[in-house]
């Protein structure tokens, strides 16, 4: 199982990094173009970096725009070296209010706007997509709930909207809750994600 459970890990991460480097070239794309700044001479301050965090626990890290950005991931596996039914999958995500879009994987949106994404779910199987049509022949071995922050709402109130349908779905789906790096995720291990979120809010670096 531990085998499993780190071969699910390396996948879901792979999968996680490449919808969220899609999505960020998308976004580059879709930008104006930005307006040539005035020449000027350059200034002690221009020198001056913003000290980048280093790989937290629960979080991947990546820069954008000078202000770095960080991915909060939970794991749903199934049980023992099971699969979930396809199709008990996606009624289990519908039913707690995730609906199918970009990229083909599943979104907890802020109302109905649906560029402003809460969380996400992927698949661990290549290429993380929900394959909707075929759903029904699918055997999934588990999902990736995964969370961008700076969020679209308050980053301490995503997670707990993250971790409320990670509840949900593993008590519907009879299934694992894992932390990041596949293990258990206990409370204390939920207590230090939190608090690491709220550190990243106010700008406080974690030792």
């Amino acid at each position: 199982m531990d085998g499993l459970r780190w071969l699910l890990l390396l996948f879901g991460l792979a999968v996680i990094a490449g919808v969220y480097l899609y999505s960020r070239k998308e976004r580059e794309n879709t930008k104006e173009p930005a307006p040539t700044p005035e020449r000027r001479e350059p200034t002690l301050e221009d020198a001056t970096q913003t000290p980048a965090m280093g790989d937290e626990p629960g979080a991947a890290s990546v820069e954008h725009d000078s202000k770095e950005q960080r991915i909060v991931t939970l794991r749903i596996v199934a049980s023992g070296n099971a699969a979930f039914c396809g199709e008990d999958l996606i009624l289990s995500l519908r039913g707690i209010g995730m609906r199918h879009g970009k990229f083909g994987i599943f979104h907890q949106y802020d109302g109905t706007d649906e560029s402003a994404i809460i969380f996400s779910a992927a698949s661990l199987i290549e290429p993380g997509s929900f394959d909707l049509e075929n759903i029904k022949a699918q055997q999934i071995p588990g999902i990736s709930l995964f969370m961008v922050l700076p969020s679209v709402i308050s980053g301490p109130d995503a997670f707990d909207l993250m971790m409320a349908a990670g509840r949900a779905l593993s008590r519907s789906l009879q299934a694992e809750l894992l932390d990041e790096s596949g293990s258990t995720l206990s409370i204390q291990r939920e207590h230090y994600l939190r608090e690491e979120i709220i550190q990243y809010e106010h700008g406080i670096e974690v030792t």
